[in-house]
């Protein structure tokens, strides 16, 4: 047996695969129960065989992106720089997954890029109309279509090691598929070396684009808990909400029934989304049920 380091390629919740500096890959199991590990991760090994090793811990993180509500927590990639939010004018979007998957970006220190894929779609006036809202708040977004054109992304891939996050249905697979042509290749390759293809539509997975850049694919999300941050935080982690900070009459304000607060002001206005302000008051009661265990 030889203790080394690894870095985590493929995370299957409770297996991983991990890459040595050799390029060698190895399944790896967890000591015990611990399952929290994330795509991306740096760990320390005890490399078993030729196969199989077991991770023994996580080197220091320089990010790590993941989501939680008052029950659990569910890590989606580590050590990356640019979150890559995906959406799609078919299907329907959800503002309320990009408000979330914006503000843990936020949190983490991470880079945000809104990407709208089959821009080539009719539809996509109206999802183009939704998301100039965002970039009023200088959040950065581009256009693509995945089967047809991804030049547009690529500049934005350069020296990033991005994770692709975003609803089922929206194109992540495509854009992994565009961007690396071999990776279902890769992944099947994977999955019968595990012997557990049942696995291959709920595991994150690392690709290497190019000497500069990375990838990580994640699985779709459908609801991204933000327990993990705190509730007096979050106005200064949504840039449209920024501009107000410390402008209300209450040092304590939470921006709801509050004499002079000019963060409803500014609703009232037009210059603050009522959408937006909605979010902040449902983020606010989840993180306080989630704090006292309700």
């Amino acid at each position: 047996m030889t203790d080394t380091t690894a870095r985590i390629v493929t995370s299957y919740g409770k297996v991983y695969i991990v890459e040595l500096a050799d390029g060698q890959r190895l399944s790896a199991s967890t000591r015990g129960k611990k399952t929290d590990y994330a795509c991306g991760d740096r760990v320390a090994i005890t490399v078993l065989n030729q196969e199989q090793a077991v991770i023994n811990k996580a080197l220091e993180r320089q990010t790590l992106l993941y989501r939680s509500d008052q029950w659990k927590s569910k890590l989606i990639a580590a050590n990356v720089t640019q979150i890559i939010i995906v959406v799609a004018p078919v299907p329907s979007f959800s503002d309320e997954l990009i408000g979330r998957a914006l503000l843990a970006a936020a949190e983490a220190g991470i880079r945000p890029l809104i990407c709208l894929n089959k821009c080539d779609l009719p539809e996509s006036e109206q999802a183009r109309a939704r998301l100039a809202y965002y970039q009023r708040y200088a959040y950065p977004v581009v256009e693509i279509s995945a089967k047809q054109d991804l030049s547009p992304l690529r500049p934005w891939l350069a020296g990033q090691v991005s994770v692709l996050v975003g609803q089922s249905g929206m194109g992540k697979s495509t854009i992994t598929n565009a961007l690396i042509p071999d990776a279902n290749a890769r992944v099947n390759e994977i999955s019968q070396a595990l012997d557990s293809g049942k696995h291959t539509t709920t595991h994150a997975q690392l690709y290497k684009l190019d000497e500069t850049a990375e990838l990580i694919d994640s699985p779709g999300l459908q609801s991204f808990g933000l327990a993990h941050v705190a509730a007096e935080d979050l106005p200064r982690l949504m840039a449209d909400f920024v501009p107000y900070i410390g402008q209300c009459r209450f040092a304590n304000c939470r921006h709801r029934q509050e004499p002079g607060c000019q963060v409803t002001a500014a609703v009232a206005s037009g210059d603050i989304a009522p959408g937006r302000l909605e979010l902040l008051h449902r983020l606010q009661d989840e993180i306080y049920l989630a704090k006292n265990n309700y």
